[in-house]
C-alpha cells in the first residue's frame, strides 16, 4: 500500500496530516460555505453524517491507493484549516489531479502555496508522477494565480465535461 503509513508532510509553517473523523465540523464548513465554494461544483456536507461519510470515504480510498488527502494545519494548532489532495490517479499511476480548499480567514497568507509545493514534491519525487492536473474555474483568480505561481500551464486542448466553467492546468515533471 502506497499511503500506509500515511505520508505526513511538514513545511516551514504547516503540517499536512491524515484526515480524522473528529475533523468533521471543519469539513462540513469547507464543503458548505457558499463563499468558499462559489467557484466549485461538488457535493456538500451540510450534516455531521455527510461530513463524517466524506472523511470515511477518503480514508477508505486511501487504503485502496486511489487518492491521498491531507488535512492542512498550522504547526502551532492541530485544528484543520483546509485540505489538499492528489486524486483521480490514472491507471498507469503517471497522472493525478490536485484539489484543495482553505478556510477564508487563511486566504492570502501563502498557506496554500506552501502546502501545494509540498504536495507537488511528494507527487513527483515519491509517487513518480509525470503530470499533475488542476481543474479550476476561469473566474477564480486566486486559484489561477496559485497554479501559475507553481508552474502549472493551461492545457487549451482539454475541457471539463462536468463543468464548462473549469479550465484545466497541467504541471509536467521534467
Amino acid at each position: 500500500m502506497i499511503f500506509k503509513p500515511f505520508p505526513l508532510l511538514q513545511t516551514q509553517r504547516l503540517i499536512l496530516r491524515e484526515p480524522q473523523i473528529a475533523d468533521w465540523p471543519v469539513v462540513s464548513h469547507l464543503r458548505t460555505d457558499s463563499y468558499i465554494n462559489r467557484f466549485v461544483k461538488r457535493s456538500s456536507a451540510e450534516t455531521e453524517e455527510k461530513a463524517k461519510e466524506f472523511i470515511e470515504n477518503a480514508l477508505a480510498n486511501m487504503a485502496k491507493d486511489e487518492l491521498v488527502n491531507w488535512f492542512i494545519c498550522l504547526k502551532e494548532d492541530p485544528k484543520m484549516i483546509g485540505s489538499i489532495c492528489l486524486w483521480n490517479i490514472s491507471a498507469d499511476r503517471k497522472t493525478a489531479e490536485i484539489g484543495y480548499d482553505l478556510d477564508a480567514p487563511f486566504w492570502g497568507k501563502g498557506i496554500m502555496d506552501e502546502a501545494m509545493q509540498a504536495v507537488i514534491n511528494y507527487g513527483f519525487d515519491i509517487l513518480k508522477l509525470d503530470n499533475i492536473e488542476a481543474y479550476t474555474s476561469y473566474g477564480n483568480s486566486a486559484s489561477l494565480g496559485l497554479l501559475r505561481k507553481n508552474g502549472f500551464k493551461l492545457n487549451k486542448e482539454k475541457t471539463d465535461a462536468d463543468n464548462p466553467d473549469n479550465r484545466i492546468f497541467e504541471l509536467i515533471r521534467f
